[in-house]
């Protein structure tokens, strides 16, 4: 199983948003505590239905939507 393969979009959870598949944890809260500070081992305590690969597969799909081709119209 590819780490990608954690994150689902399913319209009934979480009105569609890709969250961790199983859960309701969505990809952008996992990315709000990193960015906040808290470490892999604070999330995995504060959350414990969560595992590292969890949160290194919101990761790896922020950085995946992130490096996407940019048209430009003329």
């Amino acid at each position: 199983m590819s780490l990608l393969d954690r994150i689902v979009i399913d319209p009934d959870v979480v009105h569609g948003r890709p969250a961790i598949r199983g859960t309701r944890m969505r990809v952008a809260d996992v990315l709000s505590l990193l960015a906040s500070g808290a470490t892999t081992a604070e999330i995995l305590q504060d959350y414990p239905y969560l595992t590292a690969d969890d949160i290194a597969a919101c990761l790896g799909y922020a950085g995946t939507q992130s490096n996407h081709t940019v048209l430009i119209a003329s």
